[in-house]
């Protein structure tokens, strides 16, 4: 039969073992169910008692199904929670706390001759000679038997566990504490001494009566103890001291300051990088500032460690005062900052006057000397910092959030500032695949302005561009005025431009006078020879050969010059260029051809008006419907 001690999962899932048929052990009824289902609230309740297990301990009956029940391999005949317990033999055996390493070396045994194996330096027989870490001797101890080494301890090979490894005071000895307390009493019992010797002899003054002074026994604790604490003005408000985070001990002399308030936020838990800021949970003080090298939040924070305190406040005038206490010392001042800080401040404060009066004097004589007063009359603060009253709030980014109309800004550059005395700004010039300054042509950026000068030596070619057309008019009529009148009036000057044909004009004129007189000097000189002529002849016909060519590269030019002609071819290769780049973009981009042969040159103006006359306008409301 089940007992009444097995908790509700093992009685539920146990069987009746009592009555066996062919080897199976029978089912539990319906009523079983129930009954163990009312056992269950009534443990529940508290109407009936709890299990116990096999030490004799209360199982709490709300303790959940999966906790409770133990798992088959673990063996369990009752109820039990011993399987959720640690396991004595999965556990690992640590040692105890005052177990730990030896220090110093085995003197229980004296050694007076040198064993086999040991150390031929010192003769301990815990080391070789290579790991001795005594003086190497001149004559070691293998030799002269004598001054042998006392053994090191064998130590142990100890098993700490993690809190073990960690704990700052394994393997100390409270018996060296010892020796600090007898000093500290030691202390105490001479000053309680002293003072009860000076009122002895009336040194002191006491509230206690000349009777009770002259009945004190210097053997007498507990009267010592009374004056000594009378004395004392150090304790005598102590215990009316009520502070938060202070904690103070009138009998035991004791501090702690260390507390902090129950609202105020811990300090390892400003920041918890453990490689931020060093935190010391024995004394609980963190030195360095936790929000160090953290961004924004370092420069205002409400708590900055220990260490801020030693720069802020009152620090650094003390530091102040104790370097002039220092520096006075040194000029034969005799003055201490501890023993007379009244004194130190007022040569402090006197130094300072003296100091800013010599040196208004010494600029009052420089400008008495020089002049130059009327340079130092500044205006009012008010106008040098432009303050208004206008209210305005600012960003910690410096944009304006309240007070003031946002500005439209237009460009992150500023705007109509030339430097270097140019009149225009970079790339405002294009040449031959340069950039360049309009005002001089120069192709060097950040250079200084040269003007029209730097135009002639920078683009020749541009700067007599203008005068281009008249040279070769001139050319034309330099070689026309060599030909003969004849040819001269071939020529129809409605083929020619305007300004071209006046040029050729005033030169035909000038020929015409020159050849009149050479016919004229011809004429009278009837010297010449045949072959003379023969040489002229030909040189005219020549002459007129090229002057004819001359006028079919006119005729020529003056088609090609047609502007209507260019805009018409420029708006065709823009239209085939927009087909290209609309059937390239159409095509897959594993399969366009490449583009390296293409030839990067400046536009014509012709081109830039086809361009500006083909461009798609987004911005233009109307763009839609075209």
């Amino acid at each position: 039969m089940a007992t009444l001690n097995l908790p509700v999962s093992e009685i539920i899932r146990s069987r009746d073992t009592s009555s066996v048929e062919d080897g199976e052990p029978k089912k539990k009824s319906r009523e079983d169910w129930r009954k163990a289902k009312e056992l269950e609230e009534a443990r529940k309740a508290g109407t009936a008692p709890a299990a116990v297990d096999e030490e004799g301990k209360d199982i709490n009956p709300h303790i959940p199904q999966y906790i409770s029940s133990a798992p088959w391999y673990f063996g369990a005949k009752g109820p039990t929670l011993k399987h959720q317990r640690p396991q004595p033999e999965r556990e690992k055996q640590f040692n105890r706390l005052d177990e730990w390493y030896k220090r110093g070396v085995d003197t229980s045994k004296v050694v007076t001759k040198f064993r086999k194996g040991a150390c031929e330096n010192c003769g301990a027989m815990t080391h070789k000679r290579k790991d001795c870490m005594e003086r190497p001797r001149k004559v070691g101890a293998r030799f002269t038997g004598a001054q042998i080494a006392p053994d090191e301890f064998m130590q142990p090979e100890l098993a700490v566990d993690y809190d073990g490894k960690r704990d700052r005071w394994n393997g100390y000895d409270p018996s060296e504490h010892k020796a600090i307390i007898e000093e500290y009493q030691k202390i105490e019992e001479a000053k309680r001494e002293l003072k009860a010797e000076k009122l002895k002899s009336g040194e002191v003054e006491n509230n206690c009566s000349p009777e009770s002074i002259t009945s004190l026994n210097t053997n007498d604790e507990a009267v010592t103890e009374e004056v000594g604490q009378s004395a004392d003005d150090e304790d005598k408000y102590v215990d009316e001291v009520d502070m938060p985070g202070t904690k103070v001990d009138s009998k035991q002399r004791i501090t702690v300051r260390n507390l902090r308030i129950r609202e105020d936020t811990a300090k390892y838990l400003r920041n918890l990088d453990p490689n931020s800021a060093y935190y010391d949970p024995k004394t609980r003080s963190m030195r360095d500032n936790p929000y160090k090298n953290t961004g924004d939040k370092e420069a205002d924070v409400d708590y900055a460690g220990e260490n801020f305190v030693r720069f802020t406040g009152d620090t650094t005038k003390h530091a102040a005062a104790q370097l002039f206490a220092w520096e006075a010392y040194e000029k034969g001042v005799d003055v201490h900052l501890l023993a007379e800080p009244t004194k130190l401040q007022m040569l402090q404060r006197e130094y300072e006057r003296r100091k800013e009066e010599f040196k208004g004097h010494v600029q009052e004589s420089v400008l008495q000397c020089y002049g130059g007063e009327e340079h130092l009359q500044a205006p009012p603060k008010t106008l040098l910092l432009a303050q208004t009253e206008e209210y305005v709030e600012y960003s910690r980014y410096g944009k304006v959030i309240k007070g003031q109309e946002k500005q439209v800004i237009r460009s992150k550059y500023e705007e109509d500032v030339y430097m270097n005395n140019h009149s225009s700004v970079w790339g405002s010039f294009w040449h031959n695949g340069s950039w360049g300054y309009e005002c001089c042509h120069s192709f060097v950026k950040n250079s200084y302005c040269t003007g029209e000068a730097g135009r002639a030596i920078n683009t020749p070619d541009i700067a007599t561009s203008s005068t281009s057309a008249t040279g070769e008019s001139s050319w034309a009529a330099s070689r026309l005025a060599e030909a003969p009148s004849t040819s001269q009036q071939e020529i129809p000057s409605e083929n020619i431009p305007t300004a071209k044909a006046s040029k050729l004009n005033k030169h035909e004129e000038s020929s015409s006078s020159s050849s009149s007189s050479s016919s004229s000097s011809s004429s009278s000189s009837e010297d010449d020879s045949e072959e003379e002529r023969r040489k002229k002849k030909k040189k005219r016909k020549r002459m007129k050969k090229r002057a004819q060519k001359e006028k079919r590269k006119l005729k020529k030019k003056g088609k090609q010059d047609d502007p209507d002609d260019k805009l018409k071819k420029a708006l065709k290769k823009e239209d085939q260029m927009q087909a290209d780049a609309d059937r390239l973009l159409a095509t897959d981009e594993r399969k366009r051809p490449y583009n390296s042969m293409y030839e990067a040159k400046a536009p014509t103006t012709e081109e830039m008006e086809a361009y500006l006359m083909k461009r798609k306008r987004d911005e233009d409301p109307m763009a839609q419907f075209m």
